[in-house]
C-alpha cells in the first residue's frame, strides 16, 4: 500500500513539471535551430539557383544575339553586293548573289525556328524571369529570417522570464541566449535612385 502514494506523487510531480514549462527551453531551442537551418537552406538555394539562372539567361541571350547578328550581317552582305547587269548570264555573279541571299535565308530560318519552337523565348523575358526568381529567392530568405527571429525571440524570452529563468538556472545552466540578425548602418540609409 505504500507504493500507491509514491506512484501518485511521482505522477503528480511529472504532471506539474510537464505543465510548468520544464520542456519549453529545449523545445524552443530546437525550433530556433530548425529555423536557422531553413535560413541556411534558403541561402544555399540562392547560391545554387542564381548561377544557373544567370547562365541560362546568358545562353539564351547569346543564342538570340548570335542569330540576330547573323541575320544582320547576312543582310548587310546581301545589300552591299552590287548586282551586275549581266547577272543572269554571269554564272559566277549569280552564284555569289545566290550565296549571299542563301546566307540571309539560312540566318532567318534559324531565327524563325527559334521563334516557332519557343514563341515566348525572348531575352527580355528571360531577364524578367531571372529578376522574378531573384526576387522570389530574396523573399524566401526574408521569410526564413523572420521565422528564425521569432523562434529566437521565443527562446530568449523563455530563458529570461519566469518560470523559464528558474529552469535555465537549474536544469539548463549551459543554455545561452541566441544571436539574432542585425542590420548594418549602411542598410538603414535611404537608397538613392538615379535615372
Amino acid at each position: 500500500m505504500r507504493v500507491l502514494p509514491r506512484l501518485l506523487a511521482i505522477v503528480a510531480l511529472v504532471s506539474v513539471l510537464a505543465g510548468c514549462g520544464v520542456n519549453n527551453i529545449p523545445t524552443y531551442e530546437e525550433e530556433a535551430k530548425a529555423a536557422w537551418s531553413q535560413v541556411l537552406n534558403q541561402y544555399q538555394r540562392r547560391a545554387d539557383l542564381i548561377p544557373n539562372l544567370v547562365e541560362t539567361v546568358k545562353g539564351y541571350a547569346a543564342q538570340e544575339r548570335e542569330v540576330l547578328t547573323e541575320v544582320t550581317e547576312a543582310r548587310a552582305r546581301a545589300t552591299q553586293m552590287t548586282v551586275p547587269p549581266d547577272i543572269l548570264t554571269n554564272p559566277e555573279a549569280f552564284q555569289r548573289f545566290q550565296e549571299a541571299q542563301g546566307q540571309v535565308g539560312s540566318a532567318l530560318s534559324r531565327l524563325l525556328a527559334i521563334v516557332e519552337n519557343y514563341p515566348d523565348l525572348k531575352s527580355n523575358q528571360n531577364f524578367l524571369a531571372l529578376q522574378s526568381q531573384l526576387e522570389g529567392t530574396e523573399n524566401r530568405i526574408a521569410v526564413a529570417r523572420r521565422d528564425y527571429i521569432e523562434a529566437v525571440r521565443r527562446y530568449n524570452t523563455e530563458l529570461r522570464t519566469f518560470p523559464g529563468r528558474l529552469w535555465a538556472m537549474t536544469l539548463y545552466a549551459g543554455n545561452e541566449p541566441m544571436a539574432n540578425f542585425t542590420v548594418a548602418d549602411e542598410t538603414m540609409q535611404n537608397p538613392q535612385v538615379r535615372f
